[in-house]
């Protein structure tokens, strides 16, 4: 028997029974077939699964669905709007700031959040609020690039 959820996803509120251990990445991937949220590790070493949480990021390997009932979830599919990439988005295409793109939505959705509570970081501001979210791919250099330069464009906006 399943445990009803309300859960605002992207702005789109979702009315599910899911069983009660289902971990939130996979009632998003599974369930909402939002596969942009990655699942890299289930330990939380990794970072790629992390979404906002009522504006906070979190790593939804962690989060149970149940623990997400009433709240909001935003994911990586609900930062663009009317088709214009999030300025996050933007800065990681233009910066040069993903590989082989597997933490990237992980790392994007991380940085918001580190904007959100932190908007003119310094480098060593984003390094560590940014090292719950691993790459395997890149030196982090261009990752940095790309903070920095999501933070100028907001602070524009």
């Amino acid at each position: 028997m399943g445990v009803p959820v309300t859960i605002t996803v992207n702005g789109i509120q979702r009315q599910d029974e899911v069983e009660a251990r289902l971990l939130l990445v996979y009632y998003l991937r599974d369930t909402l077939g939002l596969t942009g949220t990655h699942v890299g590790c289930d330990t939380t070493s990794c970072g790629a699964c992390t979404v906002l949480l009522d504006g906070e990021a979190v790593k939804s390997c962690t989060v149970l669905a149940v623990q997400a009932d009433g709240h909001a979830v935003t994911t990586i599919e609900g930062i663009a709007t009317d088709g214009q990439l999030h300025p996050m988005q933007e800065a990681f295409w233009a910066e040069h700031g993903l590989q082989c793109g597997y933490c990237t939505p992980g790392m994007i959705m991380a940085s918001i959040a580190l904007l959100d509570r932190l908007p003119r970081p310094t480098p060593e501001q984003i390094r560590e609020g940014l090292e719950g979210n691993l790459c395997r791919c890149t030196g982090y250099q261009n990752i940095v690039k790309a903070v920095q330069t999501a933070a100028e464009q907001l602070a524009r906006a």
